[in-house]
């Protein structure tokens, strides 16, 4: 185990960074021993750091950093299931396993989480309206609890059910068996289309979105009038081997995993570089380049599930301020509340280039994952924009008033009034929680800021 070193620990946003004594663990051992030897202050496991706010940070206390324990110990490749450490990468993950025709059964927008991660925060993708979020996909987990124990976890269960999306609270994810999902080329058939307002986009959403596995729809929240809630709608699923045209390159290796890098974005940019104005234009030229309607086009998995992955620390590109993530849900039924929020967002001018819609399936049995059947808006926002605060505070109780809810792990601000009406399953969270862990062993600034 690397020895301790106090650092200031921050989430991807970069706001609001807290000091910790960072602990990185290279055996099962050496993590249990860094439970037991936190301190008054606790400790909560980190992957990659990828949580948009607070839930990887423990002020004056430890931060165990899980990604040294990174072995994948088997693969069934006939069956399609993984058993991997939980600081195993996505990327990791998608380069062993793609050659032998298999792919994670969810990524988010990013493939630098790692296992443990995305269990804690039950992480979703563009497939969640057909596959759910990632829980439902792990066939067991291996938790150490704050009494050094280590218990195998499976589904169905009150203690897999607080894991998944309980944010590391309940423990450090040790190991995980994932079941995967099947592909036979490395690259992705596309569908796009342009909708002209926000009920376009909806209405295209709701009509033909169960003839894709993956659909997603980035927004323009800066357009007013008739054109409020524009959009780019991009679809599709794992190409077959038969669409790949022949002779071309990728027939020779179809489960080739490639990927593009380019250079990192500088550790210094000025404030104000993403304003309305520069964001206004970047988010017209974004619409007008997009083809109206395009189908089958081929696109790496890469490029459709991850393009900034391409760009190192890209979230400096909002200056030393950093930035807000800010995603909610509503149901199905209540599309006048996402109406209205969209309407709100343009009329507030929030310079947001990085704004995508989804519709979620069937909600997932954590009891403090994410996703419920409805419509899901996430938007990046700089931290500095004049008010943010309170009007994201307003935004928080009309999501609360329509039964809907925020994701915690994109959370840095929610006010802990609200987090009742949006997560029903909390006191039982929290009742487990308290018998798992009555000294608070794992804790986090979010579960101070929450009460959780």
């Amino acid at each position: 185990m690397s020895a301790d070193t106090t650092v200031s620990v921050t989430g991807w946003g970069r706001t609001a960074p807290t000091a910790a004594r960072l602990i990185r663990p290279a055996t099962y051992e050496e993590a249990a021993a860094a439970v037991r030897e936190c301190g008054a202050r606790g400790g909560i496991p980190r992957g990659l750091g990828r949580a948009y706010g607070d839930a990887a940070q423990n002020a004056g206390g430890a931060v165990f950093d899980m990604t040294g324990l990174d072995r994948i110990h088997a693969i069934d490749a006939d069956g399609g299931t993984v058993l991997c450490d939980a600081g195993v990468s996505l990327h990791r993950l998608m380069e062993v396993l793609l050659p032998l025709g298999w792919f994670v059964p969810v990524t988010p927008g990013t493939r630098y989480v790692t296992v443990g991660g995305a269990i804690g925060a039950d992480i979703h993708g563009k497939n969640h309206h057909v596959s759910g979020s990632f829980s439902r996909h792990v066939l067991a987990f291996e938790l150490l609890t704050a009494d050094g124990g280590i218990r195998t976890v499976t589904p169905g269960t009150p203690l897999f059910d607080a894991t998944a999306g309980g944010m590391g609270l309940t423990g450090v994810i040790l190991t995980a068996t994932v079941r995967l999902q099947p592909v036979e080329t490395a690259l992705m058939a596309v569908d796009t289309e342009r909708a002209t307002d926000l009920d376009d986009l909806m209405a295209r959403l709701t009509t033909t979105d169960h003839r894709y596995r993956y659909s997603v729809a980035w927004i323009d929240l800066l357009a007013r009038g008739a054109a409020t809630g524009r959009a780019v709608l991009t679809r599709g699923d794992h190409a077959p081997l038969d669409a790949l045209p022949k002779g071309a390159r990728a027939r020779q290796d179809p489960l080739a995993f490639r990927t593009s890098r380019f250079p990192a974005a500088p550790a210094s940019l000025p404030e104000g570089l993403l304003s309305r104005t520069t964001v206004g234009l970047f988010n017209e030229v974004w619409y007008r380049k997009a083809p109206r309607t395009q189908k089958g086009r081929l696109q790496r998995i890469a490029s459709f599930f991850h393009p900034l992955d391409g760009v190192p620390h890209w979230n400096r590109i909002y200056g030393r301020g950093g930035f807000v993530q800010y995603q909610f849900v509503v149901g199905y039924g209540r599309e006048d509340t996402l109406r209205r929020i969209v309407r709100r967002i343009s009329e507030h001018r929030c310079p947001s280039f990085l704004a995508v819609l989804k519709r979620f399936g069937d909600a997932d049995p954590g009891w403090l994952s994410f996703p419920v059947p409805g419509w899901t808006l996430a938007l990046d926002i700089p931290a500095g924009l004049p008010g943010l605060g309170a009007f994201l505070d307003e935004l928080d109780e009309e999501v609360a008033a329509a039964g809907g809810r925020v994701y915690l792990a994109k959370d840095s601000r929610l006010r802990p009034d609200l987090l009742a009406a949006m997560y029903p399953r909390l006191d039982d969270f929290r009742a487990l929680r308290a018998e798992l862990d009555p000294r608070g062993v794992f804790t986090s600034d979010l579960s101070r800021r929450l009460t959780l």
